[in-house]
This record gives structure tokens, C-alpha cells and sequence, in this order.
């Protein structure tokens, strides 16, 4: 016999949606969500968030009754621009991101705006699984950081670092320019440094140089 419980675990599987994901979007323990799939428990004050998270009317859930979604698919397309369970999802740094050509981003859109990464994979490069929106990702332009980067590489920065904290690849912002550039501290003071030796290093005089993230990974479309 089908009933709330056997609809909400049906929908949540063909979703492949987790009970502890359905779960913490309710608002209820796993337990909880357990219980009302096993008809252990018949109904749930948490049951417009449940609707909500899978895309579906809450009516429906309650009764069977068609429609199973809004007539105009609302409901449905806000659950599918979700985050699926078991992923990190990276967005588009707001700003574009030279390498020391000078080119400019409308001329040059973005390779990636936004990718959706399995948290395995994430802890595995990382060390650990960031909140969501530490990580940004832009794409890199021109030829100072070959061949470390590529124009048209995708990078992933961590926002939260915007402070020099060790020599390393950063994100910056000189002379209203943002850029990938390393930051190198040597005895005289802070140097820009690119990977491309037909751009020599050079120091800024001090605060020109906002620092915006730090550079952590790099990905590229490249041909074999």
C-alpha cells in the first residue's frame, strides 16, 4: 500500500537524494525521516520542507494525488539547481583574472562558471571538505605564469586567505588589474613574481597589493 512514507522514499531514491541530507533540509533527525518512510510515524510538521527539497507538492505527498509537481515545474527546477548530495559546489570568482598580458575578460568570458566536485575527490586534493562558497574558481589569462598556467586554465582560490602567508600563488588585485600572480618575500621587501621568465619580478611600493585569495588547484582543457 502506498503511503507519506513509501512516496517520500521513492522520490528521495529516484533522486538519490541521501536520508540524512532529506533529513537536515527538514529541519529532523535522521531517525525522524527513518521513521516516517517505515510508516512508523504517519505524518510530519516538516513535511513542506521534505516537499520543498525533493521538488514535489506537498498535496501529493500527503494524498497521491496528481499533479506530483507545480503545473509550471517551479518547484521542480528549484531542487534541480541544488548542490546534488555528495558534491562541492565551486562558483564563479566576480572578477577577472589576468596572468600579466593585460587582456581583458569580455573579451576573454570565463571557461568555467560554476562545477560541481565529489567530496571524496575534494578531500583527497584539499585535505579537507571547505564550506560552501570558501572556494571560488576563475580563469586564468595570458602567458606570465607559463608554463605553471595556461591562458584558459580554471583555479580554484581560497577567499578566506587574504593575507600573505608564506611564499606562495595568490590571487591579487595591483594597480586595479586582479591577477594570478606568486608572492615572494625577500629581504628588501614583497615581490610579484611570474613563473614566465620574460616577466621579471619587480616590488610594489607597499599596500598597491590587495591580496584576494590564495591560488590552490589548477585544471585545464588541453589537448594530448
Amino acid at each position: 500500500m502506498e503511503t507519506i512514507g513509501t512516496r517520500i522514499r521513492t522520490e528521495r531514491e529516484a533522486q538519490r537524494v541521501s536520508r540524512n541530507d532529506l533529513a537536515k533540509s527538514a529541519g529532523i533527525a535522521p531517525t525522524t525521516l527513518s521513521n516516517l518512510e517505515l510508516g512508523l510515524s504517519k505524518s510530519s510538521t516538516a513535511l513542506h520542507k521534505i516537499a520543498a527539497r525533493l521538488g514535489v507538492r506537498t498535496d501529493w505527498l500527503e494524498t497521491g494525488r496528481l499533479p506530483k509537481d507545480d503545473v509550471n515545474g517551479r518547484v521542480l527546477a528549484v531542487a534541480q539547481s541544488e548542490t546534488e548530495p555528495g558534491y562541492v559546489r565551486f562558483d564563479l570568482f566576480e572578477g577577472g583574472a589576468g596572468m600579466g598580458a593585460g587582456l581583458v575578460n569580455d573579451d576573454y568570458p570565463e571557461v568555467v562558471r560554476t562545477i560541481a566536485v565529489a567530496e571524496w575527490e575534494v578531500r583527497r586534493k584539499l585535505g579537507y571538505l571547505p564550506k560552501q562558497g570558501r572556494i571560488k574558481i576563475i580563469t586564468g589569462r595570458g602567458p606570465s605564469m607559463r608554463p605553471k598556467l595556461e591562458d584558459g586554465d580554471i583555479v580554484w582560490i581560497d577567499t578566506t586567505c587574504d593575507y600573505f602567508d608564506g611564499d606562495d600563488y595568490y590571487l591579487i588585485n595591483i594597480g586595479g588589474e586582479t591577477q594570478i600572480k606568486m608572492l615572494q618575500k625577500r629581504g628588501d621587501g614583497l615581490y610579484v613574481v611570474s613563473v614566465n621568465t620574460d616577466f621579471p619580478a619587480y616590488r610594489p611600493d607597499p599596500g598597491d597589493v590587495s591580496i584576494l585569495g590564495k591560488a590552490l588547484i589548477h585544471a585545464g582543457l588541453r589537448k594530448f
